[in-house]
């Protein structure tokens, strides 16, 4: 027998128009993003000729824009800012999202008040000062300058994130461990912790992607010295050369190397991120 279908009724077709701005969104980024990519296996004729592909892919825009500008060593000192940043992360923002969430003490919403407020602030207001005091302390053009400053801009949000999260699990957990001998510092390392992974999994792509993609703290701290540009300087510097080279092709394949780190990850840990955002919504 052939199933009846129910005719679309003026209630259905009101639920399918809330998806259609989500549809066009999709639909704009997915052909940008598509063009991006046929254009970095193009050449620059084909692309002021939009006739992006018309002579094959060419994979050695990729080889040549790794090799010729000067991307290795962008690469690598965006990968040790964005890791020691996000390691340095976790570890102060944990214990301090742990107490927040278990602990009672005088001052204690005051704490996540200012720790909600600090999120609120633009950073274009904080990095006067913060410029003024790190040529004082003779920290400008160094790595660690963008490292402590990814580390204490990102704490905030990490600790209001991971507060709701360790809320959602049990504190009887905690007392059955320190009963079996466990202090509460190791029973936060080892039980607690290893069940809060999917919320740090989750908090921790999200600061790798800021700070991976971050331009105008780099523009800022790091412009002076090639030897610490990170990736998105490197991109900035690439595009000026353009003016000189002509080589847009080499260009758009530059963009996809800086764009592809954070696609791959959240492509393979898309799953854990939705079960941390969900985790950590949800009082338990």
């Amino acid at each position: 027998m052939k199933k009846k279908h129910s005719p679309i009724t003026p209630k259905k077709a009101l639920r399918l128009l809330r998806y259609v701005p989500l549809i066009l969104w999709v639909a704009f980024w997915g052909a940008a993003l598509g063009w991006i990519v046929c254009a970095s296996l193009s050449t620059t004729k084909e692309i002021f000729t939009n006739n992006l592909l018309g002579s094959g892919i060419h994979f050695e825009n990729y080889t040549e824009a790794w090799k010729y500008n000067n991307v290795p060593h962008y690469f690598l000192n965006s990968v040790m800012v964005t890791g020691i940043s996000c390691l340095l992360i976790v570890l102060i923002a944990s214990p301090a999202s742990y107490v927040l969430a278990k602990k009672t003490f005088l001052g204690e919403r005051l704490v996540m008040n200012f720790t909600v407020c600090t999120m609120s602030i633009p950073q274009v207001v904080l990095i006067i000062p913060i410029y003024i005091w790190f040529i004082k302390a003779n920290l400008v053009g160094h790595l660690v300058t963008l490292i402590i400053l990814y580390t204490t801009l990102n704490v905030p949000y990490t600790v209001f994130f991971m507060t709701s999260f360790f809320s959602t699990i049990p504190s009887a957990l905690t007392e059955a461990a320190m009963i079996d001998g466990c202090t509460e510092r190791q029973a936060m390392w080892r039980i607690i912790m290893p069940m809060a992974m999917p919320g740090l999994i989750t908090v921790t792509i999200f600061n790798f992607m800021s700070i991976w993609n971050e331009y105008f703290i780099a523009l800022i701290f790091a412009n002076g010295n090639d030897k610490i540009r990170t990736l998105s300087m490197g991109l900035q510097n690439m595009i000026t050369s353009m003016t000189y080279t002509g080589n847009w092709a080499g260009l758009f394949a530059s963009v996809m190397i800086v764009f592809l780190p954070t696609f791959v990850l959240y492509l393979f840990l898309s799953d854990r991120i939705v079960a941390g955002i969900t985790g950590g919504g949800v009082k338990g």
